[in-house]
C-alpha cells in the first residue's frame, strides 16, 4: 500500500503541475489577445462567451443600486433593502457594520461590503450580497475630484424561482423594508411657521423638533375599558389600508377631543402618536394665510402622522359666516326707523383668512386624500361652540370626552407617582371623588412629591385636603347661585309690582 501510494504520488503531483502551466498558457495567450487582438474581435469574443456561460448558469442575478444615473437622490429600493436585510441578516451575516440609529440612542447593524447572507421566502433560498464597483479609470480634468464608488445590492435566485421572486418575494421586501424604516425613524413634532416665505434657509412649510413625549396610554388617568376602546380603534385603522380602498375613501380618520381644562387632551394626543409611533403636526390655524396656504400645508404633511388643532373654538372664528347679523338697537335708528350709523361687524384679530369652508375641504375634500394613513385631531373645551358641520360623523369620526378624574383614574395616577396599588386612604379618596369634581392634572398635582421628605401617606393628605376644599368650594358656589337667583326672582317681582301700580286709572 505504501508502495502503490508512493507510486501514485508524483502522478498527482504531475498532473496539478500539468493543470497549473495550462491555466498559466492561457492567462499568456489571454493577455496577448488582449494586447494585439483588434477591440472589435475582442469584444465579440468577449460577448459571445458570456452569452455561452449565462446558457449554461442556472441562476440569475438582480442588481439594486443606491443612486440614480444623476446621483441626486438615494433609490427608495436601495434604503428598503438595506433596512430589511438590516433586520434579517444580523443573526447570519458574519460581518456587520454598526451605525448609530437616527434616535442616536441605539446602534444598527449591517451587512458590511462583499458580505453574503442567505434569505428564504416560502420555502425558496435566495442570496444576497452588498458590493459595489469602481468607476472608469480615465484622465481627470485639473481640479475634478473622480466619482465615488458605486455601491449596491445583488440578488441571486435560481431560475425556476423566477417569477415567485419577482412578483412576490421583491414586494415583499420592499414593503417590509419601508415598515422598519418608519419604525427605526427618529419620529417628530412639526409646526407651521407663519414667516417661512422670508426665510432662505426655511425650505418647506414646517418646522420640527423631534418628537420625545413619553405619554402612554398605560400611564393616562382613564378608565382601563374606554382606553382600550380607543387604543383598539386606532389600531384597527392603522391597520385597514385595504378596507379603506375598497370603501372607496380616503385612508384618514378624525378625532374629537372634548372636555374642561386639565383633563388630558395634549397628552392623549402624544400617547396616540407614541402607540402608532406617527409623527404629529401641530397645527395653528393662525399663523395661515389663507384657505391656499392651508392646502399647501397639508400637501406637505407625510402619511403615518397625527394633524392636530388644538383649543379649535378659540383658533379662528369659523362659524361667523353661520350667524344671524345682530339687529340694530333702537339707539342706531332715527325716528323715522332709518338708520343712523351703519353697524360693522367686528373684525377678527387675527389676520388670517382661513374659512369654515376651507377647513372643511382641508378635512375631507378632495385634497385631503393626497396622502394616506392619516389621522386629524380637534381639541376644545367648549364642544358646544363648535359649528355641527365641522364636527359631524365621517369628519370628526369618533368624540372623545375627556371629564373630571373619576377613582379608576386616580388609581393609575397613584401607581405612576407613589407606586401604590392600595391604601387605607383611598377609601376616603374615593368616597370624595364621588361627591366633588377634580382634574386629572390636580389630583397629579397633589400625588408629586414636593421633597424628599413626602411620603405616600403626606401626598395622599394633600389629595384628601384638596378634595375637601374643592366640595366646600361647589357647596359654596352652589349656595351663592342659589341666593343670586332668589335675588333676581325678588328683583322681578318688585319690578312687576311697581310697574303694576305706576298704570294710570281709566
Amino acid at each position: 500500500m505504501v508502495a502503490g501510494a508512493a507510486t501514485m504520488w508524483p502522478t498527482m503531483a504531475e498532473t496539478w503541475t500539468a493543470v497549473g502551466s495550462a491555466l498559466a498558457s492561457f492567462m499568456f495567450v489571454w493577455a496577448m489577445i488582449r494586447q494585439y487582438c483588434p477591440y472589435e474581435l475582442r469584444h465579440f469574443l468577449e460577448k459571445h462567451t458570456h452569452s455561452i456561460r449565462t446558457f449554461f448558469d442556472p441562476y440569475i442575478r438582480v442588481s439594486i443600486h443606491e443612486f440614480n444615473e444623476t446621483r441626486l437622490n438615494r433609490s427608495e429600493a436601495y434604503a428598503a433593502v438595506e433596512a430589511y436585510l438590516s433586520k434579517n441578516s444580523s443573526n447570519s451575516a458574519k460581518r456587520l457594520k454598526a451605525k448609530m440609529g437616527k434616535d442616536n440612542k441605539k446602534l444598527v447593524l449591517s451587512m458590511d461590503e462583499y458580505e453574503k447572507t442567505t434569505d428564504e421566502f416560502q420555502g425558496v433560498k435566495v442570496w444576497w450580497v452588498l458590493t459595489k464597483a469602481a468607476s472608469s479609470p480615465r484622465a481627470m480634468p485639473m481640479g475634478y475630484h473622480p466619482e465615488p464608488e458605486k455601491r449596491y445590492y445583488k440578488l441571486t435566485f435560481h431560475k425556476r424561482d423566477r417569477e415567485m421572486i419577482t412578483e412576490s418575494y421583491l414586494e415583499h421586501v420592499v414593503k417590509r423594508g419601508k415598515e422598519i424604516r418608519v419604525k427605526n425613524r427618529q419620529r417628530k413634532l412639526y409646526t407651521n411657521d407663519s414667516s417661512y416665505k422670508w426665510s432662505i434657509h426655511n425650505k418647506g412649510t414646517w418646522t420640527h423638533i423631534p418628537f420625545e413625549h413619553p405619554a402612554t396610554f398605560e400611564s393616562m388617568a382613564m378608565e382601563p375599558e374606554k382606553k382600550q376602546e380607543i387604543m383598539e380603534d386606532l389600531l384597527t385603522f392603522s391597520q385597514s389600508r385595504d378596507f379603506y380602498a375598497r370603501i372607496g375613501k380616503a385612508w384618514k380618520r378624525g378625532y374629537l377631543l372634548y372636555g374642561p381644562p386639565g383633563t388630558g387632551k395634549s397628552t392623549m394626543i402624544a400617547a396616540m402618536a407614541n402607540l402608532l409611533e406617527y409623527n404629529v403636526y401641530d397645527l395653528e390655524l393662525t399663523a395661515v394665510k389663507d384657505n391656499t396656504d392651508l392646502r399647501k400645508l397639508l400637501i406637505e404633511t407625510t402619511s403615518k402622522s397625527i394633524i392636530v388643532i388644538e383649543d379649535i373654538d378659540c383658533s379662528l372664528d369659523l362659524t361667523g359666516q353661520r350667524k344671524k347679523k345682530p339687529e340694530k338697537s333702537a339707539e342706531d335708528k332715527n325716528e323715522d326707523g332709518k338708520n343712523e350709523v351703519p353697524v360693522k361687524e367686528p373684525k377678527a384679530e387675527s389676520s388670517s383668512k382661513v374659512t369654515l369652508s376651507g377647513l372643511l375641504n382641508f378635512i375631507d375634500g378632495l385634497w385631503s386624500a393626497s396622502g394616506g394613513e392619516r389621522i386629524i385631531v380637534f381639541t376644545t373645551n367648549f364642544v358646544e361652540k363648535l359649528d355641527p358641520a365641522l364636527i359631524r360623523r365621517g369628519r370628526m369620526d369618533k368624540h372623545i370626552e375627556l371629564s373630571y378624574c373619576s377613582f379608576e383614574g386616580f388609581k393609575v395616577l397613584a401607581k405612576n407617582y407613589l407606586l401604590l396599588e392600595d391604601h387605607p386612604m383611598f377609601d376616603s379618596i374615593k368616597q370624595l371623588m364621588e361627591e366633588t369634581k377634580i382634574t386629572p392634572a390636580d389630583v397629579a398635582e397633589n400625588l408629586m412629591p414636593k421633597s424628599a421628605r413626602e411620603d405616600a401617606e403626606k401626598c395622599l393628605s394633600k389629595l384628601i385636603q384638596a378634595l375637601e376644599d374643592a366640595k366646600k368650594e361647589a357647596a359654596e358656589k352652589k349656595a351663592n347661585e342659589q341666593l343670586r337667583m332668589e335675588d333676581t326672582k325678588k328683583d322681578d317681582s318688585t319690578s312687576q309690582d311697581k310697574q303694576e301700580t305706576e298704570k294710570p286709572l281709566i
